[in-house]
């Protein structure tokens, strides 16, 4: 019999996942993604200059920010701008964020604008960056059509969608989708980037407590495909009839 986690999941189950669109009033595109417990406001926001070092290409840019809320651990975590600095963790999940958006996006097409993703952390129960990219290509293509129905897009600049998920070895299993109690004591941690194309844009993969094998990197792999795979349906569905 297939071994049971949390709510029941099997091993190569998600945890429940909810997207609501149009979360907030004001940015171009925003909502809340609840994978399980964690849940991350993601904001698209347009600017109408790019990045400076592509000023006068005709470039679009992407960039993201990503934050966790005072309360969104069990202990009070620290406000960076009280500390003066972005913590080094949050500096690595925004850059992979941005990166990871970017490499779908037509930058030619977007034009001399750039779309700010703010991804804030209001409750964390493992899978926050991932659920952060999930849900920040939701409100980056909300962005967009906003953007295509005031005329300044002829299109939308996307190729293709893109979702993230984690994965991991806990006592010997590869399981999906790991909550905070089943990644803290997780043998191998991964969290795997794809579009809906079955393509690859990155792949975070560490031995936690010891080394992998080839056999257990494919089977790793594998459950990424099938999580993203899953994650891309509920996307499609919360788009409608958007044509990407």
């Amino acid at each position: 019999m297939e071994q049971l986690r949390d709510h029941g999941r099997t091993v190569n189950e998600l945890r429940a996942v909810k997207i609501n669109n149009h979360y907030l009033m004001h940015p171009a595109g925003s909502v809340l993604i609840e994978m399980g417990n964690t849940k991350v406001i993601c904001t698209a926001t347009v600017e109408e200059k790019t990045a400076k070092h592509l000023k006068g290409t005709g470039q679009g840019w992407v960039s993201a920010e990503y934050s966790m809320l005072p309360g969104s651990t069990q202990t009070r975590k620290q406000r960076d701008s009280s500390k003066g600095k972005i913590d080094g963790r949050s500096q690595e999940i925004q850059r992979l964020i941005g990166r990871s958006l970017r490499s779908v996006v037509d930058m030619e097409k977007l034009g001399e604008r750039t779309i700010w993703l703010d991804c804030d952390v209001i409750q964390a129960d493992g899978g926050t960056r991932t659920a952060s990219i999930t849900g920040a290509f939701i409100a980056m293509v909300e962005a967009m059509k906003t953007l295509k129905e005031q005329g300044a897009l002829e299109e939308i600049p996307v190729r293709s969608m893109v979702s993230a998920v984690s994965v991991g070895i806990i006592d010997g299993k590869v399981m999906l989708d790991l909550c905070y109690s089943e990644d803290s004591r997780a043998q191998v941690d991964m969290n795997v980037v794809m579009t809906d194309q079955g393509e690859f844009i990155e792949v975070q993969g560490t031995g936690e407590e010891a080394p992998f094998t080839a056999v257990q990197l494919q089977e790793l792999i594998a459950a990424a495909t099938k999580g993203c795979s899953d994650l891309h349906q509920v996307q499609k569905e919360v788009l409608g009839e958007i044509n990407l």
